[in-house]
């Protein structure tokens, strides 16, 4: 009886030494940025959480915002609108059957605010129609200003992009706005602004939050797009 036990503690150790071994990473490479898991159905919407687009295509576009997705996405296109920041802003790359993007104040695609670029907020809110999401580089936390709204579903970009919104009313207007890489007549956001606050709310920033940039400095890397559709 005493060699049975030996053996069963000696196989048990060994097991034990195997499932460890295995939850070991295999290499030095950084974790990638984690996924939230979130109710494709969203809550109740409330006008805090509207964020209301006036295109130059006709008419105002309605976006739910996602705080409980993208809370620090949310908060910074909260922010950024209440500037002001987005009107006149036009859409400097539109791919039809794919998506609409904007937010740069150069209308070249390499520049966002001033404000710090956002940490990645990986979710799993699909890239269906009429979602919108933060535009950013190669680099996973460097979502600015610049966002896109989907024409068409494109999965292939979920978990790999923030989803921080999608089109309630209005995806007419989205559909109408010109193509082209940049568009040869760009559709522009008229004024952008928060439902709950009205389309005449502009809280200017302190003159420390919006530095001018000096003019001899390199502009920031292309805050752009995600991969073209094949």
């Amino acid at each position: 009886m005493r060699i049975l036990a030996s053996l069963l503690a000696l196989i048990t150790l060994a097991f034990s030494s195997v499932a460890i071994a295995q939850s070991e990473p295999a290499d030095d490479s950084p974790p990638a940025a984690p996924i939230k898991a979130v109710l494709s159905v969203p809550p109740a919407a409330q006008p805090d959480n509207i964020w209301v687009l006036e295109l130059s295509t006709g008419g105002q576009v309605k976006i739910q915002l996602r705080p409980d997705a993208a809370p620090n996405h949310v908060e910074r296109i909260k922010t950024l609108t209440r500037q002001g920041f987005y009107n006149g802003l036009v859409f400097h790359r539109v791919i039809d059957g794919f998506m609409a993007q904007g937010g740069d104040p150069s209308g070249t695609g390499e520049h966002g605010s001033p404000l710090p670029d956002l940490k990645a907020e990986f979710n799993t809110l699909p890239h269906v129609r009429g979602a919108v999401s933060a535009a950013r580089t190669q680099d996973d936390n460097s979502a600015n200003s610049q966002f896109f709204i989907m024409f068409m579903p494109m999965l292939r970009l979920d978990t790999k992009y923030t989803v921080f919104g999608r089109v309630v009313s209005g995806m007419q207007y989205v559909d109408a706005i010109e193509r082209g890489e940049p568009p040869a007549n760009p559709s522009r956001v008229v004024r952008a602004w928060i439902e709950a606050d009205g389309p005449n709310a502009i809280q200017p920033p302190p003159p420390a939050a919006m530095p001018a940039q000096a003019a001899d400095a390199p502009p920031p890397p292309a805050a752009t797009e995600p991969a073209e559709p094949k």
